[in-house]
């Protein structure tokens, strides 16, 4: 693999939130048109309540915008589910070009074995939000869920995400960051040297060692404030932020 890779996450779009919308598309134009990759390691949108959601003016620009720079720029496009858009599918890979990764996703990078997450599953501490976890990602209830008009799906997702914040207010943020067993077990796991994630909102590079390797964890940016990314390279890798 030669050239520059891009990861992001947790851009959580949605209509509420223009200022982080704009930087997404001048990102796509200014900085992700010049690499070889851009991978989307989970919440991506705020809320994605099926596919049948790419209605929505500001999800197809979003769809759009991918499939531009994947068509235009000859840009790999890859997306992973997060806990808010954890119901993106085909119909949205078709739509913008990008191709779904399975979560964990390990993968040759410039020569490094490198494991690719989302991040809530290494949260092993927070057994509240795991039990939600559990119930979301239940075949069962997304069918269910699914079959629901889109009008009370949005009420749904909107009442999920109140009770979140109102969750994670109550709780201790080492509860809410990822467990080093966790983390040490998935390298352990997949015999990777490197893990990149997102999830915790936590942006850091953090050295440790695993079965007497040493190994690195990135930690993705939020784009709740200007927002940034992880670049990669022959070199390695580094975190850059958005200017204001």
């Amino acid at each position: 693999m030669d050239g520059r890779t891009l990861f992001i996450s947790d851009l959580h779009l949605c209509a509420e939130r223009p200022d982080a919308n704009a930087r997404f598309f001048r990102f796509l134009a200014d900085t992700a048109a010049q690499a070889d990759a851009l991978y989307i390691l989970g919440d991506f949108f705020e809320a994605w309540v099926g596919d049948d959601d790419l209605a929505e003016p500001l999800h197809a620009q979003a769809a759009a915008a991918l499939k531009r720079l994947a068509d235009a720029h000859g840009v790999a496009v890859r997306v992973m589910h997060g806990n808010r858009d954890f119901l993106l599918g085909e119909d949205f890979c078709r739509a913008s070009g990008a191709a779904l990764l399975p979560d964990p996703t390990t993968l040759d990078l410039y020569g490094t074995s490198t494991l690719l997450m989302h991040g809530d599953s290494l949260c092993t501490d927070d057994a509240e939000y795991w039990r939600f976890r559990a119930q979301v990602r239940d075949r069962a209830w997304q069918a269910d869920f699914l079959a629901k008009p889109m009008a009370e799906r949005r009420v749904i997702a909107r009442r999920l995400r109140e009770l979140s914040d109102r969750s994670k207010a109550g709780k201790a943020m080492d509860i809410m960051d990822v467990n080093t067993d966790a983390v040490r077990q998935a390298l352990a796991d997949s015999s990777a040297r490197r893990l990149i994630h997102g999830h915790t909102h936590r942006p850091a590079r953090h050295g440790l060692r695993v079965d007497g390797r040493d190994c690195e964890r990135w930690v993705l940016p939020d784009w709740y404030g200007t927002g940034g990314y992880l670049e990669c390279d022959h070199a390695g890798c580094r975190l850059v932020g958005l200017p204001d």
